[in-house]
C-alpha cells in the first residue's frame, strides 16, 4: 500500500510538459481540431535537427484518431526494426526509413507524400 506521502504528491505541471491535469475533454477537443485541420495527406520526411547528427523521419498528417495513430506508430516500427515515439500528432521513427514507411502506409489506404529535400 503506498504511503500517505505518495499519495498526495502527484505531479501536476512540468515546465516540459505544461499543466499535467488535462481531462478527456480538453484531449478530445484537441483531437478534433488537430484531425479537422488536416488536408488527407500523409507527409514523411527525415529530420536530423536538435538530435546530434541522428537522423530521424518523421510522419505526420495521418488522419486518424490518437488512439488508433498510437497503434499505426507502434506497427511501424515495428516494421522497420527501430524505436520512436509519438509527438503532438506526429510520428517519429529512428533512422531513414522514408522508403519503408511510404510502401507501408499506401498498403493501408493513404495518400503519401514526401516532404523536405
Amino acid at each position: 500500500m503506498a504511503s500517505m506521502k505518495d499519495q498526495l504528491s502527484k505531479l501536476v505541471y512540468s515546465t516540459e510538459q505544461g499543466d499535467l491535469r488535462k481531462n478527456e475533454e480538453d484531449t478530445a477537443t484537441a483531437d478534433a481540431e488537430r484531425l479537422a485541420s488536416l488536408d488527407g495527406i500523409v507527409r514523411i520526411r527525415r529530420e536530423t535537427s536538435g538530435r546530434k547528427g541522428k537522423g530521424v523521419t518523421i510522419v505526420s498528417g495521418v488522419p486518424l484518431p490518437a488512439e488508433e495513430l498510437k497503434i499505426l506508430a507502434a506497427a511501424l516500427k515495428k516494421r522497420c526494426g527501430t524505436g520512436g515515439s509519438m509527438k503532438e500528432g506526429m510520428i517519429e521513427v529512428q533512422g531513414d526509413h522514408r522508403e519503408t514507411l511510404k510502401v507501408e502506409l499506401e498498403k493501408r489506404g493513404f495518400k503519401v507524400k514526401f516532404a523536405g529535400g
